[in-house]
């Protein structure tokens, strides 16, 4: 075997291990979106309802509450962004980071100081490598979030808002995440959870407002309720924006292996024709020099004659 075509065949044997491995994560992530889906759609309605009596008691009541009440210079705001653990996904981190690349700049541009806290490995790596500041980092869990993952994620977060006055307060809450459309879709978004905006047509608040809104008695008051209701609120709004993002990592992960997969086939496909073509070289030149030394030898045999 020449040289040549043993470098064709090695290069064939490391493309079809490479085709085996992104095969199989291909067909895991295909698995799960299945999963992360029926989780996003269990999640819906939750928020749905949640969000409706959240928006009920805040017009019902004219209560002020911290987390309802408009500032009216707001200077600080925290922006959470939602990126993945891992990579192969194709453009799904970097799509999320630059969503909240623009929403930075445009929170800046309205004056206001941007507290950033990051869920995902991608994402801190994205900002560490920049030296860029992070208030607070979750990891480990993209994949596959609970509602667990969700409090935790939340907790700092009402925390900065319901101490906005304070040192380390912010006056509003922004979330960056990326929404399951389809298999196919899936689009970067970001959205103001705090204040609430009551008026906002926003898809849960929208379905809140669809139909007539109930009316309540609080005991003891409407803003214990709302202090009740609004931390739950941002708890599901956040788990269902993880579960969203989980979905969409799951698809573009799918999507981003079935075409290195593609890719792979069509590789081996290439080297396999050349390899063939070397191989046909290599006994091309074989049998001119089976021919040619026969000839020679004829030629020596007739001489000595």
């Amino acid at each position: 075997m020449g040289a040549q075509l043993r470098v064709y065949k090695r290069r064939i044997r490391s493309v079809t291990a490479t085709k085996k491995i992104t095969k199989a994560m291909e067909m895991i992530a295909a698995s799960r979106i299945v999963k992360a889906q029926r989780k996003v759609a269990a999640s819906s309605p939750y928020a749905t309802e949640l969000t409706r009596a959240v928006t009920a008691v805040a017009t019902g009541s004219n209560t002020k509450h911290p987390l309802t009440t408009e500032v009216e210079a707001p200077v600080r705001a925290a922006v959470l962004l939602v990126t993945s653990d891992r990579g192969l996904a194709g453009g799904y981190s970097s799509n999320a980071i630059k969503q909240a690349d623009r929403l930075t700049e445009r929170l800046k541009a309205e004056g206001k100081e941007v507290v950033t806290y990051i869920v995902g490995r991608k994402g801190v790596g994205y900002y560490g490598f920049r030296s860029r500041p992070v208030a607070e980092s979750w990891t480990g869990f993209t994949d596959n979030p609970t509602y667990a993952d969700a409090k935790k994620v939340a907790a700092p977060l009402i925390e900065a808002v319901t101490q906005a006055t304070a040192e380390g307060g912010v006056d509003e809450l922004h979330i960056v995440f990326t929404e399951f459309v389809s298999m196919m879709t899936q689009s970067p978004v970001d959205d103001r959870l705090l204040p609430l905006s009551l008026g906002t047509a926003s898809e849960t608040e929208s379905a809140a407002k669809a139909e007539l809104l109930p009316l309540f008695d609080f005991e003891p008051s409407a803003e214990d309720v709302l202090d009740a209701l609004l931390p739950r609120y941002v708890e599901s709004r956040i788990y269902n924006a993880l579960l969203q993002s989980a979905a969409s990592e799951h698809a573009a992960r799918r999507r981003a292996m079935k075409s290195a997969t593609d890719n792979a086939e069509e590789l081996i496909k290439s080297l396999t024709r050349l390899a063939n073509a070397a191989r046909q070289a290599e006994i091309t030149q074989e049998i001119s020099e089976i021919v040619g030394g026969a000839s020679a030898l004829a030629d020596a045999t007739a001489g000595s004659d």
